[in-house]
């Protein structure tokens, strides 16, 4: 099982503890680039189909909240990345 794999696993068992980074690498490996727009506001988009996930990059703490993990949970099974 690749880091990539690790990643989503660990992704959809909604931890309480997962990173900015991490969430970095697993949209990166579907073919997203960051994007930075005003303060810590970041879009997340995709190279080919233009889809869009807009976060706020957590700070001073690089852990995600809840509603952001469920978030990108739910915008990758609408996109088709996971299931």
């Amino acid at each position: 099982m690749s880091r990539h794999d690790k990643l989503i696993v660990r992704l959809r068992s909604k931890p309480s503890d997962f990173t900015w980074s991490e969430l970095l690498a697993v949209m990166t490996a579907f073919g997203y680039e960051l994007k930075t727009t005003g303060g810590s506001a970041r879009k997340l988009i995709h190279s080919k189909t233009r889809a869009t996930l807009m976060m706020h990059e957590p700070h001073p703490s690089k852990v995600l909240k809840a509603y952001q993990v469920r978030d990108a949970i739910q915008f990758l099974k609408q996109e088709g990345h996971i299931q």
